[in-house]
């Protein structure tokens, strides 16, 4: 579902979320990435928990993300009706140094969960 208006009320609360650079950053990399855990957050900000969790909160309750619980994670997504407003705040922020930043430290951390599940499929396959 997309938004279809865009009224006062809403745009205050995504401009009030956007206000803070940490929940920006946090913003970014779920917009880049489909959806992030708070874990992985942490990792890639060098933020505490509290402090990604509290943004979280925040981001949550002013309408931008959503999530879904799978075991003892939860994934946060940017809902699908406010998608195309922060597309828009990320076309003018595209070229800034400390998102890209964020997003290269994303890369490498993912690139390396990827090469630890492939050494444990290899280390299974070996076994049997």
């Amino acid at each position: 579902m997309r938004l279809k208006n865009f009224n006062l009320t809403l745009g205050s609360q995504i401009f009030k979320a956007c206000a803070d650079e940490s929940r920006v950053r946090i913003l970014h990399l779920i917009f880049m990435n489909g959806e992030m855990c708070i874990s992985d957050l942490e990792k890639i900000l060098d933020f505490t928990q509290a402090k990604t969790s509290r943004h979280l909160i925040y981001l949550k309750n002013s309408g931008i993300l959503s999530y879904r619980r799978y075991n003892h994670w939860v994934f946060y997504q940017i809902k699908d009706e406010v998608g195309d407003i922060i597309n828009q705040i990320f076309q003018f922020l595209r070229k800034d140094q400390q998102l890209q930043k964020d997003q290269q430290l994303y890369q490498t951390l993912f690139t390396n969960r990827e090469l630890a599940i492939n050494n444990i499929k290899i280390e299974e396959w070996r076994k049997s």
